[in-house]
């Protein structure tokens, strides 16, 4: 879907959920007028690179998988009893590398102590989240691991379906992991199985089982 810059704003307002508005040629200073223009309140993920615009509403199926996850990543932080936290959907944005994303999730684990205080995140001088999690939509046109990669992203959790992919960052890009840097002790495998638990048998239950496997693994 194309649209003239001076037309999206309305578009997005009323973009039905799983849709996906693309728009090419826009300034950084219209990305950023776009994101002051929406507020706090909008539920679409928008992202940028380099003057190209993906606006996506999330549909409920992606949203299901996201709310597992931060259900297991709070139950790691219970019960190792360390700082996790958690920045949602927040937007992630570099002038310089001219990227800008939003994830469905992202956590401050290793870093923590640095944005536990912040009201307005800024990557020129606080750190990226050491964790991204992302639902893998086809639909997508963007190549969303350059833009992360851009941003510094070391880690990030990809929801394919019923399954997790691990993928750290190297000088080559992303590569998949068969374990979580964040998270040492914890698995693709692992995460996976517990995201079909949380799907299937409700997130309580799930973070309840999962609490038990993390005392004995970790």
């Amino acid at each position: 879907m194309s649209v003239a810059t001076t037309d999206y704003l309305p578009v997005i307002t009323h973009l039905p959920a799983g849709a996906v508005l693309r728009v090419d040629e826009v300034s950084w200073a219209e990305y950023e007028n776009l994101l002051a223009d929406l507020g706090e309140s909008y539920s679409v993920r928008i992202f940028y690179d380099r003057g190209r615009l993906e606006v996506m509403a999330p549909a409920s199926a992606h949203e299901r998988p996201k709310s597992v996850i931060h259900t297991l990543v709070t139950a790691i932080r219970d019960e190792l009893d360390i700082d996790v936290e958690s920045l949602g959907s927040t937007t992630l944005k570099a002038a310089l590398k001219a990227r800008g994303a939003e994830p469905d999730d992202c956590f401050y684990i290793q870093n923590a102590a640095l944005v536990i205080d912040k009201e307005d995140l800024n990557l020129i001088y606080d750190p990226p989240p050491d964790l991204v999690v992302e639902t893998d939509r086809a639909s997508s046109s963007l190549n969303k691991l350059s833009i992360y990669a851009a941003l510094g992203v070391p880690e990030i959790w990809r929801i394919r379906g019923h399954q997790v992919q691990i993928l750290l960052s190297s000088q080559e890009g992303y590569r998949e992991s068969p374990t979580s840097g964040a998270f040492r002790f914890l698995g693709a495998e692992t995460l996976s199985e517990f995201l079909v638990r949380g799907l299937t048998e409700g997130e309580r239950s799930a973070a309840r089982s999962f609490r038990a496997w993390v005392r004995e693994h970790q």
